[in-house]
């Protein structure tokens, strides 16, 4: 007898419009959920799927299935303007295979979609939904573009040939035809994409302001928004493909450092078709359960998509202390660069040998080795970011960025001249590793939302602790599994913290309600020895700041890892205030 499940038994279909972590070009792909997956099942996917293709003129569509403990994802390459009929093709594929299984009901069917249960009628609504959909213009102006090595940015209202300097733009409903593009006035600008669980934000940020320095109008895109030459021209969350089709489509923009975050790769590709330097600065545990991705080699290809655009004049950026990417550097065949906390690192010595490009740390210098020549950058201890040499991660996200400025074309001299002086500004790196002085009390605010990220900040932050009591707000998104949430609180009770504060995160509680977060970071901390009346619940993160400030006292640590940019930006302008007015601890608060 068929079972009609309670949802249905795919999740997240959704179209690939550009190089992804399953195949180089557009397409679609469907995560499974809710039925165990075999070959027969698979075998029936690839057969209704082909068949699908050759029916619409999709020609040679490559087909990849990975699996994973909650089922698997289904990809295929499509038309780059058949992208929706791509999902349609898709659905149709595995229920109707389900069908002819009994693994769900044959009548399982959303009206004016196709019909499992019937083929000749699907392939009819299919090729109806592919004639409506094709912009036959579309492949040829790609195509075109492709030839002349330029890149092509595309979303749901705009088609843009070029980039900075060299992009033109048209409605993607008015596209031109081949002879009205001005060619010759269209070209691209030196691109670096930085991924990464931690340090992304940071070094795109330091690395756009290598680029500004060396005379360029530099654009970047992170988690804060978009900017050109360090000034805002939007602001949210822009690392994935919207934030960087913004940055280089500003016409002013002669390079670009863009944050290309796990989300924005597995939701939808890559927004370029090509990058001069890419860096994947580490990866750590974060995200698992979302799109297929279980574990660190998971999530470290995901990464790793970068290298997809790297030409063999580009190069790869990695970290040699990341033993999972080490591991699946391997496989790679693009050029490879290397950094870490030492410069005897035997994968730095190894590729330096080779002629292969490395930054890292020799007797407390940052040293370069790049086209055969080694350059001095400096003292790590004395660049601002370093934290007097405290800030490991941050030491890490230094090399990598001097690396890929480097590999960008950025003098050595120059690149060391930022490095003197990145951070000395909060406004150089606001929200990382941003740190105030109010007498002996101590303030830190940073974005770390993983566990990695929080132990790191945490280590930075108790290194000058002393007698005091440490202070900390906790929070979470909600889209993470229960068990790292968990693995969050632990983190934060292994260095024993006086008070604890639990918020929730305004934007970020993704499918979570109030306070359920809280819920379960308070009994882990309990769990892990955090004194119950240790622990209080404020959820509103500006809030929690500050009943956190007014429990302080001379000589604690407060450490404040604040997500929401509203509320990041509300702590940041109260705490300058704090220090423009001389507030000490154990003083009130000004009244809103």
């Amino acid at each position: 007898m068929s079972i009609l499940p309670a949802a249905l038994p795919f999740d997240d279909s959704r179209r690939l419009t550009g190089s992804n972590l399953y195949f180089d070009g557009a397409g679609a792909v469907l995560e499974t959920v809710g039925v165990a997956i075999d070959d027969a099942l698979l075998a029936g996917w690839h057969a209704r799927t082909q068949l699908a293709c050759r029916a619409l003129g999709w020609v040679d569509s490559l087909r990849v299935v990975r699996r994973h403990p909650d089922g698997a994802a289904l990809a295929f390459e499509a038309p780059i303007d058949q992208l929706f009929s791509a999902t349609e093709v898709n659905e149709w594929a595995w229920l109707a295979t389900l069908a002819s299984t009994h693994a769900v009901a044959a009548d399982l069917h959303a009206p004016g979609h196709p019909a499992a249960w019937d083929e000749a009628s699907a392939l009819h609504t299919l090729r109806a939904f592919a004639a409506a959909e094709r912009q036959p213009a579309l492949p040829v102006l790609v195509q075109a573009a492709e030839a002349r090595r330029l890149t092509v940015l595309i979303d749901d209202d705009v088609f843009s040939i070029g980039e900075g300097t060299g992009v033109r733009s048209w409605p993607l409903k008015e596209l031109p035809a081949i002879d009205a593009v001005p060619w010759t006035a269209l070209h691209d600008v030196p691109v670096a994409l930085v991924t990464g669980s931690n340090g992304k934000t940071t070094t795109v940020r330091l690395l756009a302001a290598m680029a500004q320095a060396h005379g360029w109008h530099a654009g970047h895109s992170c988690t804060d928004g978009v900017f050109v030459d360090g000034s805002a021209i939007d602001s949210g969350d822009f690392s994935g493909p919207a934030g960087a089709r913004e940055v280089l489509r500003q016409p002013q923009v002669e390079a670009a450092v863009l944050e290309t975050a796990r989300g924005g790769i597995l939701r939808r590709g890559l927004a370029v078709q090509r990058a001069n330097v890419a860096v994947v600065t580490n990866v750590s545990d974060d995200h698992f359960g979302e799109y297929g991705i279980h574990d660190l080699d998971g999530l470290a290809a995901v990464k790793l998509t970068v290298a997809r655009v790297l030409g063999a004049d580009g190069l790869l950026v990695l970290n040699a202390d990341d033993a999972v990417l080490v591991r699946q550097a391997a496989a790679l065949s693009a050029p490879l660069g290397w950094f870490a906390l030492d410069d005897a690192h035997p994968l730095l010595r190894a590729s330096r040998e080779q002629a292969g490009s490395t930054c890292a740390v020799r007797d407390g210098h940052l040293h370069l080795f790049h086209q055969g020549i080694d350059h001095d950058l400096g003292v790590v201890a004395q660049m601002p970011l370093s934290f007097a040499g405290s800030a490991g991660y941050n030491i890490a996200n230094i090399a990598a960025a001097a690396l890929a400025a480097a590999a960008l074309g950025i003098p050595a001299g120059t690149i060391a001249d930022v490095l003197a002086r990145f951070g000395s500004a909060h406004a150089d790196n606001p929200g990382r590793l941003q740190h105030w002085r109010f007498g002996t009390l101590q303030v830190f605010v940073d974005y770390a939302h993983n566990p990695e990220g929080l132990r790191g900040l945490l280590g930075v932050a108790t290194t000058s602790l002393g007698r005091g009591r440490l202070g900390l707000v906790l929070g979470q998104a909600g889209n993470r599994e229960d068990a790292d949430i968990r693995e969050l609180a632990a983190v934060a009770a292994s260095f024993h913290p006086q008070r604890v504060v639990l918020k929730d995160i305004e934007g970020f509680m993704r499918g979570r309600v109030a306070g359920e977060v809280a819920g379960i970071l308070r009994d882990a901390l309990v769990q892990n020895a955090v004194p119950v009346e240790a622990v209080v619940e404020c959820l509103d993160e500006l809030d929690a700041v500050c009943g956190l400030l007014a429990w302080a006292r001379d000589g604690d640590v407060l450490v404040l890892p604040v997500h929401g940019v509203q509320a990041r930006q509300a702590v940041v302008e109260l705490l300058d205030g704090l220090q423009a007015t001389g507030w000490s601890a154990s003083s009130s608060l000004p009244s809103n």
